[in-house]
């Protein structure tokens, strides 16, 4: 039996269905179904409404992360009824007598600490960078005074607008954490931090008190702090370690709900152990062994101690000292003889940096959180700054400690210590003529004795080899005057010893070798494209020919007008 059909079939995709979305962008099953008073619970409507008529905000913009968008709706719903029952209410108690409508209206406001001005609400559907981080960038296009950020945040400090953190608290089971807490730390004298992700930073001090009621005499309750250099990133410590931060070791951390894993790493190398309670089981909190993705980290960073030319990524424009970073990591980049190239391409992902297959290894400027991206899943490793520090040493100056940090301002306040450290034995040494027999001898040469016998030393640069391979690797720093001396010098050789000897009569090709070059040294991308490239783009294969007339003048190529009209209209579409 076959089957009428009552219309023909469809052999092509209709037009609109790009406009029907197959698939949601986002998961959205952890997010539950709530009422309208719990709604004003998790996102703290009241709170939220006080702040806004506190600082007179009139344009407010609405962070949400993507799991969170569903309820955005609902929230602007809440904040927008609050704002407009509190206009109504001042609008009541104005007479409407119009001669005195806009001094009573201005007095009434006054009494009521509130604005007539109505307040503009925007939702940030979409954030150009991590969602834990405040976007600043796409709040400046609304002209929004404040960001009102909601669900967990990195807390890095901001340079442009004010930020009020609504941390969406998550529901806790008091009892399973104090059993979990019990079987994982039996001896009620072990000395015990208490943290937790930031949903559920509203349940570390009552567990503590319970806890303490117990029996449990050295548990301290870290509370939050917008501090991301503090030893435990945005939390408190307790007092002794306050006064000696080398007592940290001596402490346990119990850590609510899966820590971020740059807060994990950090905390490996920090303290005796950490244990994470999972909320969603009743089990007994397991144990995080960071050993394996520590050895990992290392091996990247060794591996890439040979790349000559380096990719920085720009993963945030909000964070505060961006720039300073920057500038820190291209100079150590420089001085190493390596280049450098900048991106910033907002949301790292494997299709956009696959683009630069010039770059041999990435370093990512981005917050505590988002700076450390796994990278099995792109062509080249992706480091850290702290990370990249490491890459760039040498040798016999690399050594890993298993000391792990995931907050670039460490490195700037070191860097800021070093230069005022350089500079104070510039003084001494200038102040100190005794140790300088030499007229001709520079302060910087006293420091740093290599640099005045740089041109001897650069005749005789250890070879570097790849530790993977076990390959020598001959242009590892391309800003190294000798490197570019040594190939030029080849070159000549070549030229001379193919100019002395015998003539031959087989064709061959010399390739164009000019390259661009900033102050003398090639760039390394330019190299690259021109030697290993083998797709350059559109056009890279057309040729412009000329003819020769008959009195021997280049003449140019004849123009014709190509051929007009509707492609259907000529082949009968």
């Amino acid at each position: 039996m076959t089957e009428q059909l009552t219309s023909a079939p469809a052999l092509s995709t209709p037009d609109n269905h790009i406009l029907a979305e197959t698939e949601a962008p986002c998961s959205t099953s952890d997010l539950p179904s709530l009422s309208e008073d719990q709604f004003l619970i998790r996102y703290e409507i009241e709170r939220t409404l006080s702040e806004i008529r506190q600082h007179q905000w009139r344009r407010v913009a609405l962070q949400f992360p993507d799991h969170m968008l569903p309820h955005s709706a609902k929230v602007y719903q809440l904040l927008s009824r609050g704002l407009s029952q509190r206009l109504s209410v001042i609008e009541r108690h104005v007479e409407l007598d119009l001669d005195k409508v806009d001094s009573d209206m201005k007095r009434l406001a006054m009494d009521n600490d509130v604005d007539i001005e109505p307040v503009k609400l925007t939702i940030l559907a979409d954030t150009s960078y991590g969602s834990c981080c405040v976007d600043e960038i796409a709040a400046e296009h609304v002209n929004a005074d404040a960001v009102i950020h909601y669900g967990r945040a990195c807390l890095s400090p901001t340079a442009r607008l004010p930020v009020l953190h609504i941390f969406t608290s998550m529901p806790l089971d008091h009892n399973t954490a104090i059993q979990s807490f019990s079987s994982a730390y039996p001896d009620h004298a072990t000395r015990v931090i208490i943290t937790g992700d930031i949903p559920y930073a509203e349940h570390i001090q009552p567990l503590t008190i319970s806890l303490t009621k117990t029996g449990y005499t050295n548990i301290f309750a870290a509370q939050l702090i917008h501090n991301p250099s503090s030893a435990i990133p945005n939390r408190t410590l307790p007092s002794e370690v306050n006064e000696d931060p080398t007592k940290l070791s001596e402490w346990h951390i119990f850590h609510i709900a899966e820590p971020p894993t740059a807060l994990l790493l950090t905390l490996s190398s920090r303290v005796a152990s950490v244990r994470i309670h999972d909320p969603s089981l009743a089990s007994t909190a397991a144990e995080a062994n960071t050993s394996t993705l520590l050895r990992r980290r290392y091996a990247l960073t060794t591996s890439m101690s040979t790349v000559s030319t380096w990719g920085i990524l720009i993963n945030t424009l909000s964070v505060k000292n961006y720039l300073p970073i920057l500038e820190h990591i291209k100079r150590q980049i420089a001085a190493a003889g390596k280049k450098s190239y900048l991106f910033v391409v907002g949301k790292v992902n494997t299709a956009k940096i696959a683009n630069f297959a010039e770059i041999g290894g990435w370093v990512v400027i981005g917050c505590w959180e988002s700076s450390l991206i796994d990278s099995r899943d792109f062509y080249k490793p992706i480091l850290t700054p702290f990370e990249l520090e490491l890459a760039l040493a040498s040798d016999d100056q690399r050594i890993w400690t298993g000391a792990w940090r995931s907050n670039f301002q460490d490195l700037l306040d070191r860097d800021i210590s070093d230069t005022a450290a350089s500079e104070h034995a510039v003084e001494n040494t200038t102040d100190n003529p005794s140790h300088n027999d030499d007229p001709n001898t520079t302060a910087n040469e006293l420091i740093h004795p290599s640099n005045s016998n740089s041109d001897s030393d650069s005749e005789s640069v250890p070879p570097e080899f790849d530790l993977r391979t076990g390959r020598y690797i001959s242009h590892s720093r391309p800003l190294n005057p000798h490197y570019h001396r040594t190939r030029q010098q080849n070159h000549q050789q070549q030229a001379i010893s193919s100019s002395n000897g015998p003539s031959s009569k087989a064709l061959t090709k010399h390739a164009n070798g000019t390259i661009a070059t900033v102050n003398g040294i090639a760039s390394p991308a330019a190299e690259y494209l021109r030697q290993k490239r083998t797709w350059k783009g559109l056009g890279s294969d057309f040729e412009i020919r000329y003819e020769a007339d008959g009195d021997g003048d280049v003449e140019g190529a004849l123009i014709e007008e190509g051929r007009t009209g509707v492609a259907g209209g000529v082949y009968g579409w």
